[in-house]
């Protein structure tokens, strides 16, 4: 019987054959794929016509196809559905892709191929998007260590292997602290919970087979459990194991895991001929040096500081009220922030919660897109990797553009946070392709589901990423969609987080899960004026991981991370009652691969744009003005990587931004 996975596919916009797809077709599947591709790079390399951009470039762009189809349906899986047998082909294929790249980016005649053509580049008449696609592949590369020679060379490919090893370790130990710890509530531990915190334990009780409802590592739970409970010793036992993913010691402890990938990481750096990671990390980022990360990072964190120790005082007199003596804890602040936020803006998120409906949230982002970009979705009845998943056709003036599939329940076998990826990416080389993209979350279950406030900003988040996978119009998949600059990646997506705030989207889909009815204006004027409550709070727990993971990667590898993140966040003056959002052993988005390394500030370096962008916006015809969409499509969300980051910025707003726009919308500016 032919392997489903290596063969062209005759379903509905050629999705992947899941119902016909068994995780024994993986390995077999992998092995056929690399050993084509190994042919077509060969092929390349080999040839004797003299390499031009056609022969070469475009060469590389068409080869790959089965390995991509393959991979594409793995990694989906991988993460969001995984299962003992894929963890194991995981830790299984990592090793051979990392060599199998390595190989590529080792291959002397096929650099010497790409070379010329780069060295010839002024006489080849290539468009400005070949420009482009030339000088990345040559970069890429360089980068990789083509250059390299010898013992050198060798020891550039034993590292990424072992990387590539590491990488998965960390994600999977963490999966497996997530997916085993659960704390088991009696009834009277449920008390002062909200009807929907209760009802998410009982389901996830139900999950863990648990014969009740307890409290697992799902983000989705376990915050709304530290805002609700009022069991002190409840909270501090939740919040510990929470804080402690990847390093409770044993098999899954990701502690010397992390300091081998760090010390790997420099070494990798220094043989490229870079003074550390984060310089060569950086080199082909907006923000281009460790040293304008820091001043973006640290003009942000002294008035979030400031903020955040005002707000601590508040907290703390509140809870000596209660009759609690001795300092504000970490798992106290959210309980007290929640009281405090009712106290304050009558805002209490239990009676606000009914009002975020899932499907109406999707609903929402679906509606805003078809105002500002003229898109419709329509659901499709195909077969998906589980249950929960569904997809919609997108079309534009009756067009095909894309299918979305939306994955957003929480589950033991998916990873924690929310994410978004292209099981296919847009291209027109070397035959039309339209995306495939996914939306996964980690949404509590329930009947209906709701969403907290934060949920449905991830909502609106990852259907951002969504929209630049679909709306991309390049020519080859290497720079469609998101590949970009990853401090440019969370442009889209923070700046569509924008339109959940804006006053007609929550009037007509936020309506009470119950009777159907709007949110009324007063509960509306009072989310709107309290979108930046508690900002200190979480600008701090972001920005000092930021700051963590660029001093990581700045100098010479700490041969102790725990003590290194120990000594930054002391010189910083971390107050003592907030963490780090993402500590050492569980920061998946550093660790877990070389993503986020040395990048995880991207997210506030794009938050300076999205401020800036959404007020171009407002300054026109506001949040739906068709000229100011139509620019950002054009200019933005089409063009993938096919420019430099400056340069489309710049294009759709004229200028590149100041820090002012971000700090205002963050509540700080005049802190």
């Amino acid at each position: 019987m032919t392997n489903p996975l290596l063969q062209d596919w005759t379903t509905p916009f050629q999705i992947a054959p899941f119902d016909r797809i068994s995780d024994d077709d993986f390995a077999p599947a992998l092995t056929t794929a690399l050993a084509e591709h190994r042919a077509e790079i060969d092929a390349i390399a080999g040839s004797d016509d003299a390499p031009d951009f056609a022969n070469t470039i475009e060469a590389l762009e068409a080869a790959g196809h089965a390995l991509h189809q393959v991979l594409g349906v793995f990694f989906a899986v991988a993460g969001a559905d995984s299962n003992p047998e894929r963890e194991a082909l995981q830790r299984d294929f990592s090793p051979k892709l990392a060599a199998h790249f390595a190989e590529i980016s080792g291959n002397k005649a096929l650099f010497a191929r790409v070379a010329a053509v780069w060295e010839a580049r002024a006489e080849a008449d290539l468009t400005a998007e070949q420009e482009r696609v030339l000088m990345l592949t040559h970069r890429n590369f360089v980068r990789a260590g083509a250059a390299l020679e010898g013992d050198e060379e060798d020891r550039m490919k034993e590292i990424k292997s072992r990387l590539a090893v590491l990488g998965t370790e960390f994600t999977q130990n963490l999966l497996a602290d997530e997916r085993d710890w659960f704390m088991p509530l009696a009834d009277a531990d449920l008390e002062g919970l909200p009807d929907f915190v209760i009802r998410a334990a009982r389901a996830a009780g139900e999950e863990k087979d648990a014969g009740g409802p307890v409290v697992t590592l799902s983000r989705s739970l376990i915050v709304p459990f530290l805002q609700f409970s009022p069991r002190r010793d409840l909270r501090e036992i939740a919040f510990n194991a929470w804080t402690a993913r990847g390093a409770n010691g044993g098999e899954t402890d990701n502690r010397a895991i992390a300091a081998e990938i760090l010390g790997l990481r420099e070494e990798r750096a220094r043989l490229l001929g870079y003074e550390s990671f984060a310089s060569y990390k950086l080199e082909t980022e907006m923000a281009k040096t460790p040293e304008a990360v820091r001043d973006l990072l640290m003009a942000v964190w002294t008035p979030a500081r400031a903020q955040a120790e005002a707000d601590a005082d508040v907290l703390t007199r509140m809870m000596q009220e209660d009759g609690v003596n001795g300092p504000l804890a970490p798992w106290d602040w959210r309980y007290y922030s929640e009281k405090r936020r009712v106290a304050e803006h009558d805002l209490d998120e239990a009676a606000l919660k009914p009002y975020f409906q899932l499907e109406r949230m999707i609903e929402a982002s679906f509606a805003c897109a078809t105002r500002l970009f003229g898109l419709a979705f329509k659901p499709l009845d195909i077969p998906l990797y589980h249950p929960d998943c569904r997809a919609w056709e997108v079309t534009r003036d009756g067009q095909h553009v894309a299918v979305f599939i939306g994955d957003y329940f929480a589950r033991g076998s998916k990873r924690s946070g929310a994410w978004c990826s292209a099981m296919r990416g847009q291209a027109k080389f070397p035959k039309v392709q339209a995306p495939v993209v996914i939306n996964v979350c980690n949404f509590a279950k329930g009947d209906p589901a709701l969403l907290s406030y934060d949920d449905a900003r991830t909502l609106f988040h990852e259907f951002g990423h969504a929209l630049h996978q679909m709306l991309s119009d390049v020519t080859y998949e290497s720079i469609s969609g998101t590949s970009v600059a990853r401090d440019f990646v969370e442009l889209p997506s923070q700046l569509y987080e924008h339109w959940l705030d804006v006053p007609q989207v929550l009037g007509e889909f936020a309506t009470h899960a119950d009777t159907g009815a709007p949110m009324p204006q007063e509960l509306l004027d009072k989310v709107l004026e309290a979108a930046t409550y508690d900002m200190g709070f979480q600008t701090v727990e972001y920005v000092a991981s930021a700051l963590v993971d660029l001093d990581f990667h700045e100098g010479a590898a700490p041969s102790d991370p725990m003590a290194r993140q120990r000594d930054v966040l002391e010189a910083l003056g971390m107050p003592a009652a907030i963490t780090m959002r993402h500590a050492t052993p569980h920061f998946a988005h550093v660790f877990a691969g070389d993503g986020y390394s040395s990048g995880y500030y991207s997210y506030m370096w794009s938050e300076v744009m999205d401020a800036d962008a959404f007020q171009a916006f407002e300054e026109a015809g506001g949040a739906f003005d068709p000229d100011r969409a139509a620019a950002l499509e054009e200019h933005i969300l089409s063009k993938g990587g096919s420019q430099d980051a400056a340069e489309l910025y710049t294009a759709f707003r004229g200028r590149l931004p100041g820090v002012e726009a971000l700090l205002k919308g963050r509540g700080l500016a005049a802190v």
